[in-house]
C-alpha cells in the first residue's frame, strides 16, 4: 500500500507540466499552442519503471516522427507515467506542447488509423 501512495505521489510531480490551450505571438502572427499526446506505450510491473521507460522513450525520439517533435516542440517534450489497471504495470506517455499547424501535421503524417 505504501508504495502504492508512493507512486501516486510521483505521478502527480510527473503531471506538473501540463497546461490549458494558449495563444502566443511567434514571428509576428498570433497562434494557438497546446499540449498533445504524441507517444504512448505499455510497460510490465517492473521494479524501476522510469528506468525501464528511458529505452523505448529514447527510440522513439530517433525515429521520424520524435525527430519532428523534438525540433518543433516550443518547450522540452515531457512523460506522463499512469497505472495501467489493465495488467498491472504502467501506460506511459509523451506530451509536446506544439502550434495547432504543427499538431495537424504530425496528426495526419504521422499517427495511424485503423479500420
Amino acid at each position: 500500500m505504501a508504495k502504492l501512495l508512493r507512486d501516486l505521489e510521483r505521478e502527480r510531480d510527473h503531471n506538473q507540466h501540463a497546461k490549458g490551450p494558449e495563444h502566443m505571438i511567434i514571428n509576428g502572427q498570433v497562434v494557438k499552442v497546446s499540449d498533445m499526446v504524441v507517444h504512448r506505450f505499455r510497460m510490465g510491473d517492473v521494479e524501476d519503471p522510469v528506468l525501464y521507460a528511458a529505452q523505448p522513450i529514447h527510440a522513439w525520439q530517433q525515429t521520424e516522427a520524435g525527430k519532428f517533435v523534438m525540433a518543433c516542440a516550443l518547450e522540452s517534450p515531457w512523460w506522463v507515467r499512469h497505472m495501467d489497471p489493465m495488467d498491472y504495470g504502467y501506460q506511459f506517455a509523451i506530451v509536446a506542447r506544439m502550434k495547432e499547424s504543427d499538431q495537424t501535421f504530425y496528426t495526419l503524417k504521422y499517427v495511424r488509423t485503423t479500420n
